[in-house]
């Protein structure tokens, strides 16, 4: 994965985010969305094929590189709860 930034501003942030899809952008925008800070969150890739993925993100107020690292660390503790139930649930049988 390498992300490049497009725009950043005091509200807005905008990224390219190569070597990735839906399948970790949609999560990610999903929980943008639940915050009551965010006022847009989106992802776009131009062609599913060769296209580079862009998240594009929005807030309110507060500084939006700030709120993706507080939804990114809240999606890894979520899948890192999800992983030791599995882990534990699974050695049981």
């Amino acid at each position: 994965m390498e992300i490049k930034p497009i725009k950043k501003t005091k509200k807005e942030l905008e990224l390219e985010i190569i070597g990735e899809d839906e399948t970790l952008l949609n999560p990610i925008k999903q929980r943008l969305l639940e915050e009551n800070e965010v006022e847009y969150a989106e992802y776009f890739i131009d062609h599913p094929l060769i296209g580079k993925p862009k998240l594009y993100l929005k807030t309110k107020k507060e500084n939006p590189v700030e709120v993706l690292k507080k939804t990114v660390k809240s999606l890894e503790k979520d899948v890192n709860t999800m992983l030791k139930e599995l882990n534990e649930k699974l050695k049981k049988k």
